[in-house]
């Protein structure tokens, strides 16, 4: 299509950014800018189906306003309403009396002679907010009162309202405008100014017209969209460099023009931000060259919501057919945990070398190779920003949090050059003490974990687990561990308490074997710990923890293995100590020299005090975040209890969820 646009006072294009306190030559930029391309638009051939436009006058006048509202005619009007009016509102009707086609929804907007009272002519105050409670917020207090009082603008629409609130004014004198339509199903959408309004209706006409364009293969094209795609183009930039904010700010901007790449950049920055909100990465999918990148992750998401797969189709919207026949597959790694992202180059290998520190716990070791190699990570093509793919691995896709996420995108990459940020704090924090704290809602779990010395663990099955045929299992989430837990138990003996634990590092020549909220619990003259066997030639720390449950008191063990045999160990409530062999005297809890008064926490106070001395005797830590929001290498192990003795007795009791009736 021909551009013929131009801005009738000689300025250039502009972003559409202004202020409610706009002069009539601001008014006039904009609406003679917005007139002409909206002329051009419809000089072409109109898509199939499309109707004409409603009105001849504004294609022969390429205005699509009306001549201006004199003063008197102004003054007359608000005499009438009885309130002056808003700035932004008052000075565009002395631009133009009114105004055709507010987007895509308005066909006609009131000038002096069509605005009246809305008086909730539809009775949607019954609904927006609904009935107030005892304390509303003041929001919802103005939303229950505008119904009734405001001007409406709207004469010709698609059942939108368009509603001037003269009680939600701001310091310059602006009301606040509200729109909604029933076909919206939402909440009335509120715009801080008439002035607001109007400039988001001339980005919603950018927006629909592009898709008008693509739907009657027609460009559009025009000194503002151009000026769009240049700061599109230096966004890109922008981002590689690791100018992210500036970068995701100019690109929203050119969304809201609808220009078609913005939209895919941006969501790029926002789901390494930690957003996944109507992320889809427009028009990446549909490029052979971006989707096997892009694809993952939105599937990953997919996954992690438990969507319904039927909706893929919808999720993956233009891709192309074989992109849609390896979803399939992709969807079975990752809800089997296997998904690997790749890349190419030197970052590749570095990708290789963090997952294998990632699934023995070294999240925060993994995440520094990670840093260390994004200067040299490549984009695979123009609109590829950074290596996004890595939300969807398995392994290290959790270890992307949003402090990281901004971390990569402030660091330049793809050979630019520019300031390094500065790192973000480890995750995990040293030692064991950790192990003590409480959980987000205030209470404390049950644990069990071995500290092994001088083996990896890789060689953790043939010490402790269940049988000589026992193998680690793929890296798996604490709850997927669980999960598998609960067959553990059906090739066992009864009275057999096995553990489904986490296998890692712990440490310079340590690994651990980690339980949380053990199936069993800890009776000492039962207890058998596979530590005994497993110490064989080195030594073995065993920790069990278990909380008071409210009918059975708290208690804390630790003993420690080595050659085969227990060398000491102790037991605690926190209160009352008993120890087995020569305990160090660093590891005696407070309580047991001299014994302190008993009170209800004494068992987190001996706790807490017991696993910083060890720390602070060994070289050990456990690694949280692999823990609690990693995957970790699990492995079955023998039994923690010995078998009933003769003369003992035992009751089992299992629950089965079923239906009365059906056998079970």
């Amino acid at each position: 299509m021909t551009d013929t646009s131009e801005d009738r006072t000689g300025g250039g294009p502009t972003s559409g950014r202004t202020s409610d306190g706009r002069t009539g030559e601001d008014w006039r930029s904009l609406l003679t800018r917005w007139s002409q391309e909206w002329a051009d638009a419809q000089a072409g051939p109109a898509p199939e189906g499309e109707p004409p436009a409603r009105d001849a006058e504004p294609l022969r006048t390429r205005w699509l306003g009306f001549p201006p509202a004199p003063e008197e005619r102004i003054r007359a009007l608000e005499e009438k309403l009885g309130h002056r009016l808003p700035p932004s509102y008052r000075t565009f009707l002395a631009v133009s009396d009114g105004w055709r086609y507010a987007g895509g929804f308005v066909w006609l907007l009131a000038g002096t002679d069509g605005v009246r009272w809305h008086e909730d002519a539809a009775g949607l105050s019954e609904y927006f907010p609904g009935e107030l409670d005892d304390d509303p917020s003041p929001q919802d207090e103005l939303l229950a009162g505008m119904w009734g009082r405001a001007l409406q603008l709207d004469v010709e629409s698609d059942a939108l309202y368009v509603l001037l609130d003269p009680g939600d004014v701001d310091e310059a004198g602006e009301w606040a405008l509200y729109t909604w339509a029933p076909w919206h199903a939402d909440q009335p959408r509120r715009y801080e100014s008439f002035g607001t309004f109007m400039e988001a209706m001339y980005r919603e006409f950018h927006h629909l017209e592009v898709s008008r364009s693509e739907r009657s293969r027609t460009p559009f094209v025009n000194a503002t969209t151009r000026a769009q795609d240049a700061a599109v183009d230096r966004a890109r930039l922008d981002a590689l460099g690791g100018r992210y904010e500036r970068a995701s700010a100019a690109l929203a901007e050119a969304d809201s023009f609808g220009r078609p790449r913005a939209r895919g950049l941006r969501d790029q920055i926002r789901r390494l931000l930690g957003e996944t909100y109507m992320v889809y990465f427009q028009g990446l999918t549909a490029d052979p060259m971006y989707a096997p990148e892009v694809v993952p992750v939105l599937l990953a998401e997919h996954v992690r919501m438990r969507g319904d797969d039927d909706r893929l189709p919808h999720t993956l919207t233009g891709a192309p057919e074989a992109v849609l026949r390896a979803a399939d597959g992709i969807l079975r790694q990752l809800r089997a945990g296997t998904y690997r992202y790749t890349a190419e180059g030197p970052f590749g290998r570095a990708v290789e070398e963090a997952r294998e520190q990632a699934r023995w716990g070294g999240t925060d070791a993994a995440w520094h190779t990670l840093r260390a190699a994004l200067p040299e990570w490549r984009p695979l093509s123009p609109d590829h920003l950074a290596p996004i793919g890595l939300c969807a691995d398995s392994l290290l896709g959790a270890l992307i949090t949003r402090e990281r996420g901004q971390e990569l995108l402030a660091t330049p990459r793809a050979g630019l050059a520019g300031d390094i940020p500065a790192p973000t704090a480890d995750l995990d924090p040293p030692g064991l003490a950790w192990l003590a704290d409480a959980d987000a809602g205030g209470s404390r779990k049950s644990y069990r974990f071995l500290l092994v010395e001088g083996v990896a663990p890789a060689g953790l099955p043939a010490l402790i687990g269940a049988d000589d045929t026992t193998a680690l299992d793929a890296p798996a989430t604490s709850w997927e561990a669980r999960r598998l837990s609960s067959g553990d138990q059906d090739d066992a003996a009864p009275w057999a308490d096995r553990a489904r634990m986490a296998v890692g590092r712990a440490g310079p020549g340590w690994s651990f074997a980690f339980e949380p909220r053990p199936g069993g619990r800890f009776h000492e003259q039962r207890l058998t710990s596979p530590a005994l066997a497993a110490s064989a030639g080195t030594r073995v720390v065993t920790v069990w923890s278990q909380p008071s449950d409210g009918l059975r008191p708290a208690v804390f063990h630790l003993s420690f293995a080595q050659d085969g045999e227990e060398r000491y160990g102790l037991t605690t409530d926190g209160t009352t100590t008993t120890t087995r062999g020569p305990v160090p005297e660093s590891l005696l809890p407070p309580s047991a020299r001299p014994p302190a008064p008993s009170d209800d926490h004494g068992h987190h106070r001996a706790e807490r005090h017991i696993l910083e001395a060890l720390s602070a005797e060994l070289p050990v830590r456990l690694p949280r975040f692999a823990l609690t929001h990693g995957r970790l290498h699990t492995l079955r192990t023998r039994p923690w209890n010995r078998p009933p003795q003769p003369g003992e007795t035992y009751l089992t009791v299992r629950i089965v969820r079923g239906q009365p009736g059906d056998g079970r």
